[in-house]
């Protein structure tokens, strides 16, 4: 990994942030648009095309999420629910924050309820990898929050099959209905519709960059979580820590592609060597070579900062997914920490175990928005509804100051609606 003494905090911070891939806007559009048109004609042509699988029938049938269970060992699913229930209690004491809320002021009445969207789509990458854990990620919050109907698409192997433990995770968590497409396709299929799939009121869950682009452009009609890109991780640590932990953590986020964003922030020029030297014995040893060696090589970096409080600074500036705080008194460190999409405290909290089945949540804000965002959760699903109701005389009380603002803004006829009600 590069090595770099960090003077200027805020133009290293400019520089170092890797650049957003710059994929064919127009293919994207052209999907979208297609799918809009044809519906499921072009589900299947894209399918074809992207996954070589002949998709007869997109929803899973009973039978077909049955089977799925015979196909996974009893030590999955008891994962899988193990994982499950712990993020459940996490959201189910969210939720039980949100109490309906009634405010009386001088006769008028504002009425807050919380209620749950009407329907969400969730997005699971598939077709050459699993992702069960984004599964639950998605899936339960909606569950909890009261999400009437959670549709799951998810792209097929080659065989039109989605695999078998994410099936079952989809199952367990609450999916009302499963279906085999993946990529821009699918995200159209949720946003506009088809005979098949009906649309849905938001789309949430992780994707490469073509459905990320995809999300977007369909946010002008159809609500979206966030724009996740590739998976970054900070981790500040000083000389209290063992560097091989910190490196086997940076290994474990560049696994998930070629295009990570992983690093450490230090004071220590000794630990920054032997964190470099420990990554470079471990290469020859690991999986995935293919994925961590390029990720680390051209978007890895160990900044070495002159103060705690530089390493804070740089931190926030680059406001990284995950964010492990590795020191000796790591809660007054992330005390001062205001942007990362999540923070994981001490030695013996990996970013690792947090994507699985720590209670938290693993689709987070990337590319700098956990500046103003958090992981997805139970909010991502319900909607605050507001209910006012006032009485004559109140309307008649607040007549003069109405008027006032009214005619402030120019907008005359809004007066005279209240004073048509006076008279």
């Amino acid at each position: 990994m590069r090595i770099f003494r960090v003077t200027d905090i805020e133009k290293f911070a400019s520089k170092i942030l890797p650049k957003p891939p710059q994929k064919n806007r127009s293919i994207v559009e052209s999907i979208l648009k297609d799918v809009k048109k044809n519906g499921d004609a072009a589900l299947r042509k894209y399918e074809k095309r992207f996954s070589r699988a002949n998709i007869s029938s997109f929803r899973l049938s009973q039978v077909e999420i049955k089977n799925a269970y015979s196909k996974i060992s009893k030590s999955e699913l008891d994962a899988l629910c193990l994982a499950k229930n712990r993020l459940e209690k996490t959201e189910s004491t969210i939720k039980s924050l949100l109490k309906n809320k009634t405010i009386y002021n001088d006769g008028i009445k504002v009425i807050k309820k919380f209620t749950p969207l009407q329907s969400t789509g969730c997005y699971i990458p598939g077709g050459l990898a699993r992702y069960p854990s984004s599964a639950m990620m998605s899936i339960v919050p909606a569950k909890v929050a009261g999400v009437p109907r959670i549709v799951v698409v998810s792209p097929p192997d080659s065989e039109g099959k989605i695999d078998p433990l994410t099936i079952v995770a989809a199952d367990i968590c609450g999916a009302n209905e499963i279906y085999k497409t993946g990529g821009v396709q699918a995200i159209a299929a949720l946003s506009f519709g088809t005979k098949t799939i009906s649309k849905v009121d938001k789309i949430v869950g992780p994707g490469g960059a073509f459905v990320t682009s995809a999300k977007s452009l369909v946010s002008e009609q159809t609500g979206i979580d966030m724009l996740a890109g590739p998976t970054e991780l900070g981790i500040i640590a000083d000389n209290s820590t063992n560097p091989k932990f910190i490196a086997l953590d940076l290994i474990s986020q560049a696994e998930h592609s070629s295009d990570t964003f992983c690093y450490l922030i230090t004071t220590s020029e000794k630990l920054a060597k032997s964190v470099n030297d420990m990554i470079s014995d471990l290469l020859p040893k690991i999986q995935r070579l293919n994925f961590v060696k390029p990720s680390l090589k051209n978007n890895g970096f160990i900044a070495i900062c002159k103060t705690q409080s530089d390493m804070i600074n740089l931190a926030n500036l680059l406001s990284p997914e995950h964010l492990q705080v590795m020191t000796k008194n790591p809660e007054s460190v992330s005390s001062k920490i205001t942007s990362s999409g999540l923070i994981l405290l001490g030695n013996d909290t990996p970013s690792s175990a947090s994507d699985y089945i720590l209670g938290s949540n693993h689709i987070l804000p990337t590319n700098g928005f956990g500046k103003i965002r958090g992981s997805l959760s139970v909010l991502d699903f319900i909607k605050i509804n507001t209910q006012v109701k006032c009485s004559k005389s109140s309307l008649s009380k607040l007549s003069k100051p109405l008027q006032v603002l009214t005619k402030a803004e120019g907008l005359f006829n809004h007066y005279e609606s209240v004073r048509g009600r006076l008279k």
